[in-house]
């Protein structure tokens, strides 16, 4: 409770590393180490779901509410597609050629983004099976994280080799670089991004302890 400071709930839900917490509605959805997705009413604190696809970790978790999807990143490089009621698998696919460890749905809901470990940024076409669209060498080293600017016309990654780099959702061109030769940036991995409304911020969290607030300022290519 935030005016009282006083815990008003835990639950005890897996002996693994939860990697990600997505909500929706009423509801929380955990992705755990031992590869589950987990399900929890918020108004009563119980369990409702716990489905598991995979051995190895679900890494990351993306909600679709328009189309009543919950995709998930794993460690195994699949993507699966779960209904968003009832957590019944509707699609998976190899995505990747190492664990996946982000994924974003375009604000419209119509393209799937993920990053891996292995520095691919891929598209996939959520109106047609999840079908690939694009692929793009993003960054040296692994893709910890992918953010939409609120507008949702942009969007961010960040990765392991220490950059940020800031792209155009339309036509995944990249538009900017942020790093320590150029801006000044982060020393050593970048693992979180949060674009905010407040003045169009972009803050970056990093293995070098710090968080790092930009201004983003850029023009989109004309198409």
């Amino acid at each position: 409770n935030w005016q009282t400071k006083a815990e008003v709930g835990s639950l005890q839900l897996t002996k693994a590393a939860i990697f990600d917490i997505q909500s929706h509605e009423d509801f929380i959805f955990l992705a755990t180490g031992d590869g589950a997705v987990i399900k929890v009413d918020l108004h009563t604190n119980t369990v409702l779901q716990r489905v598991s696809h995979a051995v190895k970790s679900a890494r990351c978790l993306a909600v679709n509410a328009g189309a009543n999807e919950l995709a998930v990143g794993y460690s195994d490089h699949y993507i699966r597609v779960f209904d968003l009621a009832t957590l019944q698998l509707r699609h998976e696919w190899k995505a990747h050629e190492n664990s996946v460890f982000t994924i974003r749905y375009t604000p419209d809901g119509q393209t799937l983004l993920s990053g891996s470990r292995d520095a691919r940024l891929k598209a996939w076409n959520a109106a047609a099976g999840y079908t690939q669209q694009a692929e793009v060498v993003a960054h040296m080293y692994a893709i910890n994280h992918i953010e939409f600017s609120p507008a949702g016309k942009h969007f961010v990654t960040c990765s392991m080799d220490k950059s940020i780099k800031v792209w155009d959702v339309a036509t995944l061109s990249l538009l900017k670089v942020i790093d320590k030769a150029r801006h000044a940036g982060h020393g050593t991995s970048v693992n979180k991004l949060l674009w905010t409304s407040h003045h169009n911020q972009l803050v970056s969290a990093s293995d070098d302890r710090s968080l790092s607030v930009w201004n983003l300022t850029f023009q989109t290519p004309s198409i």
